[in-house]
C-alpha cells in the first residue's frame, strides 16, 4: 500500500519520513515517491494494509545500482496494543528499469540481491545497512511505547 495512505496518525508519519531520510543518507540523490502504485480500482483490489511501500528515483540510469529506480517494501505487523507505529517484519527492495525489475533483495535468507543485473558489491553493502537500519528504526518505536 502506498506509504502516503499509511500515514493514518502522527508516529507513522513521523517513521515514514525516517524511512525516506534512511534511503536518503545511503543514496543522496535519491527522489522519493510516497505513493508509487496508481489509485485505481485494480490497484486497490491488490493493496495489502500490511504493507507500506514507496520508490526511490534516481536522476537517471545508475550502473552501480543497475537501476533507475527502487521500490522499498516494508512487511509489517499490526502494533501491540498501545503502540502507535507497527513491527516491522520484513523488507523487499526491487532495483527497476523502465522494462522490468533488475534485481531484487529481500531479508529472508541471505540477505543478498539476486536477479539479471545485480548492484555492485558496495551498493550492496548500503541496501544492507539501510535494512539494518529500518529494522532498527521500527524497534525502537517499539522501546519507545513499551516505555
Amino acid at each position: 500500500m502506498n506509504a502516503a495512505d499509511q500515514a493514518r496518525n502522527l508516529e507513522l508519519a513521523q517513521a515514514i519520513a525516517s524511512v525516506a531520510a534512511l534511503f536518503r543518507r545511503q543514496f543522496p540523490d535519491a527522489r522519493a515517491n510516497l505513493t508509487p502504485w496508481r489509485d485505481d480500482p485494480h490497484t486497490r483490489a491488490w493493496a495489502e494494509r500490511e504493507s507500506l511501500d514507496l520508490s526511490f528515483h534516481f536522476p537517471g540510469w545508475n550502473p552501480r545500482n543497475q537501476c533507475r529506480s527502487m521500490l522499498v517494501q516494508l512487511r509489517l505487523e499490526r502494533p501491540p496494543e498501545g503502540a502507535a507505529r507497527p513491527r516491522l517484519i520484513g523488507v523487499l527492495i526491487r532495483g527497476l528499469t523502465y522494462e522490468s525489475e533488475r534485481w531484487r533483495l529481500a531479508t529472508m535468507g541471505d540477505w543478498q540481491p539476486s536477479g539479471s543485473h545485480l548492484p555492485q558489491p558496495a551498493v550492496a553493502g548500503k541496501l544492507q545497512q539501510l535494512c539494518r537500519d529500518l529494522f532498527e528504526l521500527f524497534r525502537d518505536a517499539g522501546n519507545a511505547a513499551a516505555a
